[in-house]
């Protein structure tokens, strides 16, 4: 036996604490009409989880709640518990006995508790469900639920059978993948939209990695001829300077001496030709032609070095234009004049600090318009201009001093005087000097072009830095490479570096660092909902496969069942007749759309016909000719649904069964047979008949009495067998 025992207090009529103990196999429960015993069966109803208030003869909630008379005040609360055998674990709980208790309140809020822990009613459901027990199953059967599977149709008496074979667990379970198929198809809906949405901006956001990849790839490789540039540039400086110095020293010293011989040669003709004033003019002329050659150099040194700021003034505009407010700070002209008088006065790291240190000073500085750099290379243009001026105005007045200097030096041959080996010398001398001094001039010439390179030189590295980082810095680092005379090599690098530059200015591909990063998030999302998707789409095929399996088992375990079933309901129906035929008769009915639907039919004219597949009951009483349920009388109808429930009960019986005046239809011989047969049935499952019959009365091991006083409380006196079979003689 697995129940215990049933407490009610509050429920319906049972005001006062009630308590049932079930310790026979069959317990009946009797009493007049009114008194309030089937409320005991709604009792278990509500115990088990029923929601449908109807089914508990109420309209609504409070209608479980017993609701007072004169004598007792109404209460707040309907509360029903029942208590299970757990030893050989009827119910999968790990406790030897389980109590199921339900309380509602007037507000119609429920609770549940499985040994005294509030749970959910899924919780209930699921635990009972395992031991073939539901709150409107086939175990809970009244007189009016007797009848009612005959006079079902085909579909509700197929749902009948399927909760007596136990089936509800697997349509519960293909329920329950039927609606997690069904959300798992719209998460695929969801994230298939969500891969559609951002799928434009990724595209867009790969484009523009593509061509950050691209610039970064222009400017490797631009850091990699900087490298190799820089460091022969460096190095061909170095060596110019050297052999420049090297080249002048000789010269250099040669014209210091000849200074000194040309000195004495010139006292000696002075004192030779002291009065000879031709010579005198040469003298003259030659010394104008000195002076006018150190404004030469002076003019040219500024020419040179006013061509050089202008070159970086424009370059510097020419880059400000397509460089941020940041780049282009304006760096005064007096700033740069320190730093080139510094630059020949110090060395070349000396230099390198000094330029970096001057690039951070101005790296902040912001200026958003070019004009006052324009305005400094259009004075720089104007001074240069006239330097230039000056420049050739010395030339010409140096060329009209040599020839001045030449027609008295051809006077000066043809005179035939004791001076003529002296001024030989002098002349000779002054030749020699001229040689040297062209020599020094081409040297100085070398010198300003050296120091043009270097300042190029200079500009690239600063270039550089800004455009593709400090790593440039590293060139020294570089292996070393062997000198190259061949300058055109050298200006190709130049040139490749120059349109690797402009490439890169061109593509902008500002803000790199953020479209990387976005770039790297949005592709982790689309790949995380690639990912999610294909989960989404493992997780629904093994939906449908387990739908598929679940409608295989429900089919296999209804065919097995039905046979199963016909097996015992012909050995009732034999029993209650004393013959005939009784089956269970899988069937099909086509249903039709009405014609009012034809709208519905124009849309959809598959919908025309369809089939419902159910089941019939077939019946063959013995000795008549009645083939079908529609001819059977009120007796024999309710023969017939006993012997199908009987039958039901014995296929999957469940641990107890509760039978709410099912015989009432029956006379004395038929109640015989009933009471044979209820004997037979709690064999395999314990019994609770609620009855008027004395021949059912003396098949239960204790009777319990339910009696209603005035005050329209229901109470109870229970007697033992040995009593009961007095009662019922």
């Amino acid at each position: 036996m697995y129940l215990k025992s049933l407490e009610l207090l509050g429920f319906k009529s049972f005001a006062k604490k009630t308590m049932l103990e079930f310790t026979t196999p069959i317990t009946a429960i009797v009493g007049p009409n009114g008194s309030g015993k089937s409320n005991i069966a709604e009792a278990f109803r509500f115990v088990l989880g029923e929601q449908s208030i109807k089914s508990m003869r109420g309209k609504r909630t409070e209608d479980l709640i017993w609701n007072g008379s004169p004598e007792l005040g109404r209460s707040n609360r309907a509360g029903v518990k029942l208590v299970f055998d757990n030893r050989k674990k009827l119910l999968n709980l790990d406790f030897d006995e389980a109590q199921l208790e339900r309380v509602i309140y007037r507000d119609a809020s429920s609770e549940y508790a499985l040994n005294g822990t509030q749970v959910r009613l899924r919780d209930i459901v699921e635990v009972l469900s395992g031991a073939h027990i539901g709150a409107s199953g086939h175990h809970i059967i009244s007189q009016g639920e007797a009848d009612r599977i005959l006079n079902a149709n085909l579909r509700e008496r197929r749902e009948m059978i399927e909760d007596a074979l136990g089936l509800k667990v697997y349509q519960w379970k293909r329920e329950e993948s039927e609606h997690k198929l069904q959300k798992t198809e719209e998460n695929m809906k969801q994230v298939d939209g969500l891969r559609r949405e951002i799928a434009p901006h990724l595209s867009f956001l790969k484009k523009q990695v593509e061509k950050l990849e691209k610039v970064k790839a222009q400017k490797d490789e631009l850091r990699a001829l900087y490298s190799e540039y820089l460091a022969r540039e460096q190095g061909y400086l170095a060596i110019t300077k050297i052999e420049i110095a090297e080249t002048g020293r000789g010269p250099r010293a040669e014209l210091a001496e000849s200074d000194r011989a040309l000195a004495e040669a010139k006292q000696t003709f002075t004192g030779l030709r002291s009065k000879d004033e031709k010579t005198k003019e040469v003298w003259a002329i030659e010394e104008k032609r000195n002076r006018l050659r150190q404004e030469r150099e002076t003019h040219l040194r500024g020419s040179g070095r006013l061509e050089g700021e202008i070159d970086a003034l424009k370059r510097l505009i020419a880059l400000g234009d397509k460089r941020t407010s940041a780049e282009r700070a304006v760096v005064p002209l007096a700033d740069l004049e320190t730093l080139a008088e510094g630059a020949r006065r110090g060395t070349f790291e000396q230099l390198l600090t000094a330029l970096f240190a001057l690039i951070a000073r101005y790296r902040t500085k912001k200026d958003t318009d070019s004009e006052p750099l324009t305005k400094e290379l259009a004075l720089l243009v104007e001074k240069k201009k006239s330097t230039d001026e000056k420049l050739t105005r010395t030339d010409e007045a140096e060329a009209k001093a040599l020839v001045e200097e030449k027609k008295l030096r051809l006077l000066i041959e043809t005179e035939k005087d004791r001076s003529r080996d002296a001024e030989k010398e002098f002349f000779r001398i002054a030749a020699r000097q001229n040689e040297l001094r062209a020599t020094l001039a081409a040297l100085a010439s070398r010198e300003r072009e050296r120091e043009h390179l270097e300042n190029d030189f200079k500009r690239e590295l600063t270039e550089g830095v800004l455009l593709v980082g400090r790593e440039i810095l590293e060139y020294e680092k570089a292996p070393p490479f062997a000198p190259e005379p061949d300058r055109e090599k050298q200006e190709e690098r130049r040139r490749q570096i120059e349109k690797l530059k402009v490439r890169i200015e061109d593509a902008g591909a500002s803000g790199g660092a953020e479209v990387l990063n976005e770039f790297g998030e949005a592709s982790e999302r689309e790949a995380f909902l690639a990912r999610e998707i294909t989960d989404l789409e493992k997780g629904a095929e093994s939906l449908r496969q387990l739908i598929g399996e679940l409608e295989q088992k429900l089919n296999q375990e209804f065919q097995e069942g039905i046979g199963k079933i016909n097996t015992e309901f012909q050995r009732y129906f034999a029993l209650m007749f004393g013959g005939g035929e009784a089956n269970l008769v899988v069937a099909k009915k086509e249903k039709r759309v009405r014609q009012t639907d034809s709208a519905i039919l124009e849309m959809a004219p598959e919908l025309e016909e369809d089939e419902e597949e159910g089941i019939e009951i077939t019946v063959s009483l013995p000795r008549k000719k009645i083939k079908g349920l529609m001819m059977l009388s009120g007796g024999e109808r309710a023969l017939t649904s006993i012997a199908l429930l009987f039958a039901m009960s014995q296929v999957k019986p469940p641990p107890f069964i509760i039978l709410d005046e099912t015989d009432a239809a029956l006379d004395e011989a038929n109640s015989r047979k009933y009471g044979d047969m209820v004997e037979n049935l709690s064999k395999h499952s314990q019994l609770i008949l609620i009855t008027h019959n004395r021949e059912t009365m003396s098949r239960a091991g204790v009777i319990y009495g339910v009696t209603m006083d005035r005050s329209g409380v229901s109470k109870l006196l229970s007697i033992a067998f040995e009593e009961a079979a007095t009662v019922a003689k």
